[in-house]
């Protein structure tokens, strides 16, 4: 079930970036997308994610948030850059929620060891 999550919101965020760019997208349906891409996170990072695999997923997850702070739009061909800004804005906003699941899994897992 984790990985058809993953898979789905992977998806989502990349068609609701590429939507959201050509104006596709009316308020409603981008927040439709917004909430979807939160559960499905929170639902990887639930079910998806085992304790071997808690490092290099919150490493890659601030890699993902660093990277989305560039501004791609500076790339002017054919708006490739706004594309990439909102594909990666979107991707995160899939990302951040598993990784705080995944986060705080981790952190009761060290307190409650000796």
């Amino acid at each position: 079930m984790g990985e058809y999550a993953f898979l789905a919101g992977v998806l989502i965020a990349v068609f609701a970036g590429i939507a959201s760019q050509m104006g596709a997208l009316d308020a409603n349906t981008a927040g439709t997308a917004t909430l979807l891409l939160v559960a499905l996170g929170i639902a990887v990072g639930m079910l998806n994610i085992t304790e071997r695999e808690t490092t290099p997923f919150l490493i890659a997850a601030v890699a993902l948030v660093v990277s989305g702070t560039a501004n791609f739009s500076v790339i002017n061909i054919a708006n490739i850059g706004a594309l990439l800004d909102r594909v990666v804005d979107n991707v995160a906003v899939f990302v951040v929620p598993g990784a705080v699941i995944v986060a705080l899994k981790a952190i009761w897992a060290l307190a409650s060891s000796k």
